[in-house]
């Protein structure tokens, strides 16, 4: 069996390093990653994955990456059930970055 995916795409917001009640670093991503083939009006789809970094990972994508940028990602694809504040429970599935790599930015203004 297996669960490997990789991702190539951009940055929709810059990443923010966050901590867990538990001290674990982590950070939240979302990457826009265009399909590789036109829908029906002759335009190419874009998808918007969740992905989730952890410790290292999360601390260099947070430190060196902003919006717009470029990159790669490699990892395993999870589900998890969260209840809502309602008491409602839902599934989500995320990315769970295991390798992240810069693929290129864009230029800093001052």
């Amino acid at each position: 069996m297996l669960n490997q995916i990789v991702l190539v795409g951009r940055l929709v917001k810059t990443p923010e390093l966050k901590l867990t009640d538990s001290g674990k670093k982590n950070s939240i991503i979302t990457l826009a990653v265009p399909r590789n083939y036109k829908n029906s009006d002759g335009q190419y789809d874009t998808d918007f994955l969740d992905c989730i970094l952890w410790t290292g990972v999360a601390e260099s994508t947070a430190e060196y990456c902003k919006t717009g940028d470029m990159i790669g990602v490699k990892g395993r694809v999870q589900t998890r059930i969260i209840e809502t504040e309602d008491g409602i429970k839902k599934k989500r599935t995320e990315i769970v970055a295991e390798r992240v790599t810069f693929l290129s930015s864009t230029s800093k203004e001052d």
